[in-house]
């Protein structure tokens, strides 16, 4: 049997498995012990609850009558029914089933079965620290003991009396998270988007890398849509480079100091990712003029930007890493054909960090409960 039918009989191999780091990056998780944009703050109203899952564990989000979120593990201890089908009662989410009820801290305090005596009130749940920052909902799913001292990421210009114009898009795609990186730092496939040129000609110019990073340059055109790019103001901000940044979990552009993104991604499981967008932009002047736009109508365009040029850009980069999925899931031990030598840094960053996540948990003690 040669290695194609091989493959597509055969399940790729786990992270303990993977001979090579494509292979480990195309299996490891996220390091959880970091902050994940998860929702938008505006999608969960007072009294709701929402799923969100990190890396298959699934969290009950929810938003208390007072306004404050909670975010809980989505399970009832008593029968391990899903929490996100019950109810929010004040500050409370209860379960459908029996109407037990748990507060924000996890800990059971109603319970419809007086026969069970009040030992059962010690029960607890397992409990996430939530923040909201850039109208995006922030989970940290690892040790919540590690929260504080582990930073949201912080974006200055949209911070302040005068903030950027930007928008946000998000996407869930059937795709690992270490692809999703790879194809939003690797220029080289401006032949998908050839329809719309965000980016034209990239050549790398640049690239280094830590325990922490890969940073690279490209030299290239940014904005060269016909229509789009009529609103660049070129005068203003060098368009012929761009710096791109994989800061582990999370990826970053800056083009000229004035057209910037960041992605967070969310690891949803082996197969399936939401990658959060964040576009924001100093960089536009009216059409035929050298009048660079007030940010009031560079909002405007931002809006209407989105859903002609933004959504369908990324649309195609979804496409591809879909199929880009069901390609490796068939293919994964044909050997890797990889001209960009940043994109085996990416994936080697993956492998490391979740490596040394795992060999953390190796090291932790054993607590025996009795």
């Amino acid at each position: 049997m040669n290695t194609a039918q091989n493959s597509s009989t055969r399940q790729p191999p786990s992270f303990q498995e993977a001979k090579n780091a494509r292979q480990k990056s195309r299996s490891a998780g996220l390091d959880p012990d970091r902050w994940y944009a998860v929702e938008y703050d505006k999608a969960v109203k007072k009294g709701q609850i929402v799923e969100v899952t990190f890396w298959n564990t699934s969290i009950a989000l929810y938003r208390g009558e007072d306004g404050q979120l909670a975010a809980t593990q989505n399970r009832c201890p008593h029968r391990q029914l899903k929490l996100t089908h019950g109810a929010v009662e004040g500050c409370n989410i209860r379960c459908a089933y029996h109407g037990w009820a748990f507060n924000r801290d996890g800990w059971l305090t109603d319970y419809s079965h007086d026969s069970f005596g009040k030992a059962l009130l010690k029960k607890q749940l397992q409990t996430y620290p939530v923040a909201v920052r850039y109208g995006l909902i922030w989970i940290f799913p690892g040790d919540a003991a590690k929260a504080e001292q582990v930073a949201l990421p912080t974006i200055p210009e949209l911070e302040g009396d005068n903030p950027w114009a930007s928008v946000t898009a998000d996407f869930t795609w059937k795709s690992h998270h270490s692809m999703v990186i790879d194809n939003i730092c690797d220029f080289a496939h401006a032949f998908l988007h050839r329809k719309y040129q965000p980016f034209i000609d990239a050549k790398l110019k640049h690239y280094e890398s830590d325990e922490n990073r890969v940073f690279l340059s490209y030299d290239t055109f940014v904005g060269g849509g016909k229509i789009s790019g009529m609103f660049v103001d070129r005068n203003r901000i060098n368009t012929r480079s761009i710096d791109l940044c994989y800061e582990y979990p999370y990826q970053w552009s800056d083009t000229g100091g004035k057209i910037k993104h960041w992605c967070f991604v969310l690891p949803i499981d082996e197969r399936k990712t939401r990658a959060f967008f964040v576009f924001y932009f100093d960089a536009f002047k009216i059409p035929m003029t050298s009048l660079a736009t007030p940010n009031w109508l560079t909002q405007a365009i931002l809006w209407i930007a989105t859903p002609l040029l933004l959504k369908p850009i990324l649309a195609q980069d979804g496409i591809a890493l879909e199929a880009e999925q069901e390609g490796y899931d068939q293919y994964w031990d044909v050997p890797p054909i990889e001209l960009n030598p940043v994109v085996p840094l990416f994936q080697q960053l993956t492998a490391n960090k979740w490596e040394a996540y795992l060999q953390s948990l190796e090291k932790q003690p054993v607590v025996v409960e009795g």
